[in-house]
C-alpha cells in the first residue's frame, strides 16, 4: 500500500485533499456550491479532450476549468449567477460527452473521468500538482481577508482594497485549480464532495474562521487517506468512499452543533439561577 506506484497516489491525493479543503471553506461560506459542481464539468470535458488527442490530462483539465471560470465570471456580470452557472454546466457536459464519444477507449475512459482513478497518478504529474497546489494556497492567502469580508459583510467589501468582482474571480480561479488537482483522483461526479462535506463540518465544529479553515483541510486529508486505503483494499471506486465519508463528516458536524446548542440552553438557566441566588444571599 505504501510502495511503488502507490507513493504517487498518496502524495498526489494528499496535495489534492488539502487544497480542496482550504478552497471548500470559502465555497461553503459563500454559498457557491453550485459553481463548485459546475466547474468540474469543464475540467471533465478538458480531461476527455486531452485523452482524445493524447496529451497530459492535467493540461486539458486545467484549460477547460479556466474556461468555465472565465465564462461564469464574465457572464454573471450581465445575468443571474445561477442561470449562467447552469448554462456553463450543461454546455461543458455536452462537450465532454462529445469528446468521450469520439474516443476509442470510451468505457474505461468514461469510468476514470467520472469516478476517478487514483492508482493511475504518475510521477510526471507530481511536480505540476505540487506547483498548482502551492499557487492555490498562495492565492487564498492573498485573498483571505477580502473573501472573508465579502462572505460575511458584502456591503463593507465594496470599500475594501480588493474590488468584490476581482475577489470573486480569484475565488473561482482557486476552485478551478482545486478541481484540476482533484478530478484525476476523485472523478468529475464527486470532485466537489471534498469541497462541501469536510468544510461544512468544520464550520460547525470551529468558531473562528482560521481554525475552521485549517480543520476543513485536515478533515479533507483524513477523508482522502481513508478513501485511498479503502479503495486499495476493496477495489471499489475511491469516489464512493470520498462521497460517503464527506457525508459522514457533515452529519457529525450537524450533530455536534445540535448537541452544543442544547448544552448551552440547559446550562444557561441554571447559571442565571445560581447568579440570582448568590445576589440574594
Amino acid at each position: 500500500m505504501f510502495s511503488g506506484f502507490m507513493v504517487n497516489t498518496w502524495l498526489g491525493g494528499s496535495v489534492m485533499a488539502a487544497v480542496a479543503g482550504l478552497v471548500g471553506f470559502f465555497v461553503v461560506l459563500r454559498g457557491s456550491t453550485f459553481a463548485a459542481h459546475a466547474i468540474p464539468q469543464g475540467a471533465f470535458a478538458g480531461a476527455a479532450g486531452a485523452a482524445l488527442i493524447g496529451v497530459n490530462t492535467l493540461v486539458g483539465t486545467g484549460t477547460f476549468a479556466l474556461l468555465g471560470v472565465a465564462a461564469i465570471a464574465l457572464w454573471s456580470r450581465h445575468g443571474r449567477n445561477d442561470v449562467v452557472t447552469a448554462l456553463v454546466l450543461v454546455s461543458l457536459l455536452g462537450v465532454g460527452s462529445l469528446f468521450l464519444s469520439l474516443s476509442t477507449e470510451y468505457a474505461q475512459q468514461a469510468f476514470s473521468l467520472l469516478f476517478g482513478s487514483p492508482l493511475a497518478v504518475s510521477s510526471s504529474e507530481l511536480v505540476p500538482t505540487a506547483a498548482l497546489g502551492a499557487f492555490c494556497v498562495a492565492l487564498l492567502a492573498a485573498l483571505y481577508r477580502p473573501l472573508l469580508l465579502g462572505s460575511v459583510a458584502p456591503e463593507l467589501a465594496i470599500t475594501g482594497p480588493v474590488p468584490p468582482a476581482r475577489a470573486e474571480l480569484g475565488f473561482l480561479l482557486a476552485v478551478g485549480v482545486a478541481t484540476t488537482l482533484a478530478l484525476p483522483v476523485v472523478g468529475a461526479l464527486l470532485v466537489f464532495s471534498l469541497m462541501i462535506g469536510p468544510p461544512a463540518a468544520a464550520r460547525q465544529l470551529a468558531g473562528r474562521p482560521s481554525l475552521a479553515m485549517g480543520l476543513s483541510a485536515a478533515l479533507a486529508l483524513v477523508t482522502a487517506w481513508v478513501a485511498i486505503a479503502a479503495s486499495y483494499e476493496t477495489n471499489w471506486p475511491v469516489g464512493f468512499f470520498v462521497g460517503t465519508f464527506s457525508a459522514v463528516w457533515y452529519v457529525a458536524g450537524r450533530a455536534w452543533a445540535a448537541w452544543s446548542r442544547r448544552a448551552r440552553a440547559s446550562v444557561g438557566p441554571r447559571a442565571r439561577q445560581k447568579l440570582a441566588l448568590g445576589r440574594a444571599s
